[in-house]
């Protein structure tokens, strides 16, 4: 009997061990043998075979050899995976553990930060990624997100691009310069982090919507499902919380295959927070699913508990029910809450509620409803039969809801009035104009007709999710880390285009178009509205150059050129050996051509995928003077 099947009938006597189906549980044994497991050991002693495998003879004492022992069954376990096998074979380990036996935290790195063009659901424009986790130890992690060096930057207007001279910045040193920034969006999180921590008052994303289902659409993680997407949000959603004020709104749009995970983890995560589903139909036409044809998708609109801070939709006043904040009927006299009897007080040229008087002495009696005084109109609570009663609201709460008064004077005589109905957002919205292929596809093809976006948001679908949150701040800073097409920011542009606002928006892309698609678009809508500005600016790339070249190859030789390379100029991991790697050279052409960039990706270090601003002066990383004076500006180093 071979070694293993000896090994597997001996474990199977415990019944821990098994599951229901009567399959071992390997990844239990392996846990118990790590854990020098009491039970796990006596089992291997009682048989003879296994005893004298996994057990040296130290001086009469048998000695439990665990690392023999788990890598016997790691290779077991992955027999039949060719690519497993080989990575085995060139020692990719740490510290003689294979990376999955090992406890550190693991980061989700795609190399593209949406899996579709433009972060939408037509599968059949899905582009083959790589995306693969890298596990790395807590101090790896540090220096990996510290913030990074800044290149190519230039300042784009109505007249095109022109040199960077400096960033501008408000009385409180926060630059106040519209950005877009090609990079990983995970780096470029905590690099804004530097700057902008706490400042943000928007979070409007459109991430990658995993349109595999209970499949995974990132490429190589298929033993992770949707657990890999899971953290690859999770990861940038801790990053990007710190960006936010204290009354800051996260928004996400997601379609139907993740909505329900993600829910879960937004509400886990933000658990000082409220979270809302919006229901929007983006998609009258419908895309055809197995019993329904799907027209909707989701925004989660995460805000502070307990505060009012989504505002009410653009309406015309006809559609407000306005009716008297004078009270009427049962206990409605000014005696029943003498703290509801006070002047209210209009400027009769404008009709606007200018102030509230104080509460009137129990002595106090106006002749009639209204009184001209110093130009002023002051009304009082008393009807048209002269008799005295009183507001709805007490003078002490009266001031919060000043918003939804009006002062009308109807027949010769003022009559103070409350609304509702300002236009609250519902849950469901429904418009023609949040048809993503009218008012998405081509409004992004009219701009850029060179566009590659198939299925982008509808402009004004996303201008109504931000003017909900920003629509009366209008000195607010909105970010993007899944800028995509630009929608984001054209809706922002517009918001101050309608208002006159000063909001600024922050986008992030990693990938090429932000600079064909993305940048070329907001520059022509501020060329079309002759206002406005942005400053587009780059993380400075080192490793992460090969990897978009290992993307890139289409075959083995054009990889093995990159190789070499890589072993010329590029920061491979510590536990790398390359002489071990190219004596396996004819292994690795036999690999897929999909296991051979998934392994030279593994074999570059993360933490040098970019260039850490403490590595700006390092000559290995040649950071040019126009650079160090971008990037010293940008995080106000003074030497």
């Amino acid at each position: 009997m071979k070694l293993y099947e000896t090994l597997e009938q001996q474990l199977k006597k415990e019944p821990n061990f098994v599951t229901d189906n009567g399959e071992l549980k390997k990844w239990v044994v392996l846990n118990k043998a790590q854990n020098f497991d009491e039970e796990l050991i006596g089992l291997l002693l009682d048989n003879a075979d296994l005893k004298e495998q996994f057990f040296v003879n130290v001086k009469g004492t048998l000695v439990f050899n665990q690392n023999l022992f788990v890598q016997f069954l790691e290779q077991k376990n992955y027999l039949n995976d060719s690519y497993t096998q080989y990575k085995n074979k060139v020692g990719l380990t740490i510290d003689g553990k294979y990376l999955k036996q090992r406890n550190e935290v693991a980061l989700v790195w795609p190399f593209k930060d949406c899996i579709l063009e433009g972060g939408q659901s037509r599968e059949e424009d899905k582009r083959e990624e790589i995306f693969f986790n890298e596990i790395l130890a807590q101090d790896e992690i540090t220096q990996l997100l510290e913030p990074k060096v800044l290149t190519n930057a230039k300042r784009i207007d109505k007249d095109g691009e022109k040199p960077l001279d400096q960033f501008n910045r408000n009385d409180n040193g926060t630059i106040t310069d519209n950005l877009i920034i090609k990079g990983n969006n995970l780096l470029a999180l905590h690099t804004l982090k530097e700057e902008f921590a706490g400042k943000v008052k928007l979070i409007y994303i459109d991430p990658p919507y995993n349109t595999g289902g209970l499949g995974d659409t990132f490429t190589y993680n298929n033993s992770f499902k949707r657990s890999t997407w899971l953290t690859f949000m999770y990861n940038r959603l801790i990053a990007a919380k710190d960006l936010l004020r204290k009354d800051g709104v996260l928004i996400v749009a997601i379609d139907e295959n993740e909505q329900p995970h993600l829910g879960v983890m937004l509400k886990e995560f933000f658990k000082d927070y409220e979270v809302h589903c919006i229901t929007i139909v983006h998609n009258p036409r419908g895309v055809q699913g197995t019993n329904f044809s799907y027209t909707h998708e989701y925004a989660f609109f995460v805000v502070p508990k307990g505060k009012k801070l989504i505002g009410n939709r653009i309406i015309d006043e006809s559609e407000i029910d306005f009716s008297n904040l004078r009270n009427w009927g049962g206990e409605s006299l000014r005696s029943d809450a003498k703290n509801c009897f006070y002047p209210i007080v209009v400027d009769p040229k404008t009709s606007e509620i200018i102030e509230f008087g104080e509460v009137c002495e129990d002595d106090f009696h106006p002749s009639k409803r209204e009184i001209i005084k110093d130009g002023k109109v002051y009304i009082y609570p008393i009807d048209n039969d002269n008799i005295e009663r009183k507001w709805r609201y007490a003078r002490q709460s009266v001031e919060e809801i000043k918003d939804l008064l009006r002062a009308r004077k109807k027949s010769g005589q003022w009559d103070v009035e409350i609304g509702k109905n300002f236009g609250q957002y519902k849950t469901v919205w429904i418009d023609p104009k949040y048809d993503a292929n009218e008012y998405g596809t081509k409004i992004v093809s009219r701009l850029v007709p060179e566009n590659k976006f198939s299925f982008p948001k509808s402009l004004y679908n996303v201008k109504d999710c931000v003017y909900a949150v920003v629509g009366n701040d209008k000195d607010a800073i909105v970010l993007d880390y899944h800028a995509g097409s630009g929608t984001t920011a054209h809706a922002v542009l517009e918001l101050n285009k309608e208002d006159g606002g000063n909001r600024k928006f922050i986008m992030c892309e990693q990938m090429d178009y932000v600079e064909t698609v993305t940048s070329k678009r907001v520059q022509r809508v501020i060329e079309q509205n002759g206002l406005d500005e942005f400053i587009y600016l780059e993380l400075k790339k080192y490793n992460q150059t090969f990897i978009e070249q290992i993307e890139e190859a289409k075959d083995t030789e054009a990889l093995l050129q990159v190789w070499e390379q890589m072993k010329a100029k590029s920061f491979l991991n510590y536990n790398v050996d390359i002489k071990n790697q190219d004596e396996h050279l004819e292994e690795f052409k036999a690999l897929s051509l999909a296991e051979q960039k998934q392994h030279l990706c593994e074999l570059l270090d993360k933490n040098q995928l970019y260039v850490n601003l403490t590595s700006l002066n390092d000559t290995d990383f040649a950071c040019t003077e126009e650079e160090k004076k971008v990037t010293k500006d940008f995080y106000q180093i003074k030497k």
